[in-house]
């Protein structure tokens, strides 16, 4: 029996959601409160999670984030909030679907059902999944060579791809500008490593919300860059 966990701090709305699931054949849990939701989301063992955006405690959306860092299991996200702006939040961080309320519990099940028959393919399959690297709302598709953006997807040259890439798989470590020249352009600098800083200042117009604070990509003054988690 698939189980199902259920963030939702409006008890009514829950109970009804678990009802329809149930006779469904699912086995749901329920947690109405986002820190005790969370916690049990990372701990369980779930198929899929139907997770609320508005939550007392810790959101949707960093539920939503920090399930992403360790587990791939199906994510429903549903808000009573319309604008595009939080769907391509939720999306960009890694739900697979967003259901505005109100909507009918039926609805519900059969999105649930479809999110489980498609991971099960993918499973089966014996296709490996893409090497996806996703850091609070950057996505990076190292097999499909794409990035988003908090869901919006942005244009990256060759090089700039295999910079941004290269320095978020490996986070926290310092690079000089002479190690990134040799490991991407693979040589040796000759004096001009300029093209690293151009790079590095091209990717943070791209993924960065403050150039002058970056977020992802970060200079060691004297030293180089380092990605930061």
């Amino acid at each position: 029996m698939k189980r199902i966990l259920l963030i939702e701090d409006e008890v009514s709305i829950a109970e009804l959601e678990k009802d329809y699931l149930e006779l469904s054949g699912f086995a749901v849990e329920m947690e109405h409160d986002g820190e005790a939701g969370l916690a049990r989301a990372l701990e369980g063992n779930y198929d899929l999670f139907v997770l609320d955006l508005m939550l007392p405690g810790v959101d949707g959306f960093e539920i939503c984030r920090r399930i992403r860092e360790v587990k791939n299991t199906p994510i429903i996200m549903v808000s009573a909030k319309k604008e595009d702006i939080d769907k391509i939040r939720g999306l960009g961080l890694g739900a697979d679907d967003y259901i505005t309320k109100p909507f009918s519990p039926s609805e519900m099940v059969a999105r649930v059902k479809a999110h489980l028959a498609r991971y099960e393919r993918l499973v089966s399959s014996g296709v490996p999944a893409n090497d996806i690297i996703e850091i609070r709302g950057l996505k990076i598709d190292k097999t499909a060579r794409r990035v988003w953006v908090n869901g919006e997807e942005k244009n990256f040259t060759t090089k700039e791809f295999d910079l941004l890439a290269f320095l978020a798989q490996n986070p926290n470590h310092v690079y000089t500008k002479e190690e990134l020249f040799s490991k991407i352009w693979d040589m040796e600098s000759i004096g001009d490593i300029a093209t690293v800083t151009v790079h590095i200042k091209k990717i943070r117009e791209k993924i960065e919300f403050n150039t002058a604070k970056p977020q992802y990509i970060e200079t060691i003054w004297g030293v180089g860059y380092r990605f930061k988690v």
